[in-house]
């Protein structure tokens, strides 16, 4: 099997993970500001998505219903156009990472969300990934009925937002699931408290993988 890519010291790529309502997105600004602050260049970008092509793919995947293995070739698809087109280049050039979303969100998702073969997805990760890995992951995790009420005061849910509170549940087990097949790489964020509270526990978890 194909050993994780990753670097030695201060993370350079850094995914931003959790289920719909977790308020992952609400944090990556304040991290960049943070790593800016510390004189590194950062790109900010999300999954799917981050290119032309991949944001065509993300419309496509929110809107249009379709199987759970569709789901994943699309994913995948997306993410091969983002790693060639910017993540990769970026981490070339010594930049700085943040993605709202990776491949953990895959395993949770259709994995674990629509009870997809892992082992298929995990195949799929070795042809289009060849290792590529977040430094770190900072996984925000809530309760998926926290993260219910959220998502109904905050906006129309797209097509996967529409899913059953019990989807949510297993998604988040398909996280833990990830975080203790890799504990080295994850952060796992205690989101149910405020804004503020949860902003000093990001860039806490950020500060201990630069410093480690």
């Amino acid at each position: 099997m194909t050993q994780p890519v990753r670097r030695e010291g201060a993370p350079h790529f850094i995914s931003f993970e959790g289920i719909d309502g977790a308020g992952k997105s609400s944090h990556i600004e304040a991290v960049a500001q943070a790593l800016r602050q510390q004189g590194r260049t950062v790109v900010l970008t999300r999954e799917p998505g981050g290119t032309p092509l991949a944001e065509q793919l993300r419309a496509l995947f929110l809107h249009q219903p379709m199987d759970a293995l569709t789901e994943a070739l699309l994913v995948f698809a997306a993410r091969r156009d983002h790693l060639v087109g910017v993540i990769e280049p970026a981490l070339a050039r010594g930049d700085t990472v943040l993605c709202d979303r990776f491949t953990d969100a895959t395993f949770a998702y259709q994995g674990a969300g629509r009870g997809f073969d892992l082992a298929v997805l995990s195949q799929l990760e070795q042809w289009v990934q060849q290792g590529r890995q977040p430094d770190l992951t900072l996984w925000f995790d809530v309760p998926a009925a926290v993260a219910a009420a959220r998502r109904a005061a905050a906006r129309e849910p797209d097509r996967l937002e529409s899913e059953a509170q019990a989807f949510f549940e297993r998604v988040r087990e398909g996280y833990a699931a990830r975080q203790s097949g890799d504990p080295r790489r994850f952060a796992r964020i205690d989101a149910d408290a405020p804004l503020d509270a949860v902003q000093v526990r990001v860039l806490a978890a950020v500060q201990k993988a630069c410093h480690a």
